[in-house]
């Protein structure tokens, strides 16, 4: 389920998503970028880093942060699940919180690193037995307290420059968003280096990925993968598979028939993982 943060929220925050996953076996689920930096809560079960044959190894924090990607990572579940995962807008952690973002790039860091007791204390309360609209609630509340002292310091050139690549489902070259902004292109990166953790091309291949992604999600039977990955942006379709590979691990065919998608950007195996 996907819900909307409160209005005063939406610069930082895009939506709330809360996800049940009732496997009780090994499950391998993939994390991949959209663009988006996150929180996970793991409100039931124990998420790990890694798993073999002798058991369950490098629990991951109950509830930790996640930078943007350049690859993807692999989280294992043995058990239920029950998460709640914010999900920030491109540059709302930085503008949230005043950290640069490439510091957390490519990284999971636990709540309390990030947000001291108080994250730990919004993870034993999203615990309880509430419902889905008092967690929002709560969430709502949490992250407002970390706007009150702030004077809406919106950040224009990012924001327009990310309405243009998004505009353009991340078909651009930075000579054009230079062109569209007025700053120069060394600027441009600095600030979505700061603002963002990626600079402009490459948050643009993660737009122009996902864009393919709404496309196969929506193809109509008779469509081919050549004509998707035209429509979607790319040169070529080995072009399409090296950059799906290189964001997913795997290829649009195995993403079709050997997946379920969790969220836009997790994925689970299928079948279950068996040693």
């Amino acid at each position: 389920m996907q819900i909307s943060p409160s209005e005063e929220l939406s610069p930082y925050i895009k939506h709330y998503l809360f996800l049940d996953h009732n496997e009780m076996a090994v499950q391998k689920l993939r994390l991949f970028s959209d663009g988006n930096t996150g929180i996970v809560f793991s409100l039931k079960g124990k998420l790990s880093s890694d798993f073999n044959d002798c058991g369950v190894h490098n629990h991951l924090p109950d509830s930790f942060l996640y930078g943007q990607l350049t690859g993807f990572k692999d989280i294992y579940s043995d058990s239920e699940i029950n998460l709640v995962i914010v999900v920030f807008q491109p540059n709302g952690i930085h503008q949230l919180l005043g950290i640069p973002a490439y510091e957390f790039l490519d990284a999971i860091i636990s709540i309390d690193d990030i947000f001291d007791q108080n994250g730990l204390i919004l993870q034993e309360k999203l615990s309880g037995h509430y419902t889905i609209p008092k967690k929002v609630e709560l969430l709502n509340h949490f992250f407002s307290t970390y706007i009150s002292n702030k004077k809406g310091s919106h950040q224009l050139i990012v924001e327009s420059s990310i309405r243009f690549i998004t505009a353009h489902q991340g078909s651009f070259n930075v000579k054009q968003l230079a062109k569209h902004t007025g700053y120069t292109e060394r600027h441009l990166e600095r600030k979505f280096q700061e603002s963002i953790g990626l600079n402009p091309k490459k948050f643009g291949n993660i737009i122009k990925l996902h864009y393919f992604l709404k496309l196969l999600k929506d193809k109509a039977a008779d469509t081919n993968l050549t004509s998707l990955c035209y429509n979607a942006g790319f040169s070529d379709q080995s072009h399409l598979i090296k950059e799906f590979r290189k964001h997913t691990g795997i290829t649009p065919k195995e993403y079709l028939n050997n997946t379920g998608k969790l969220t836009n950007n997790l994925l689970k195996t299928a079948p279950p993982i068996v040693f």
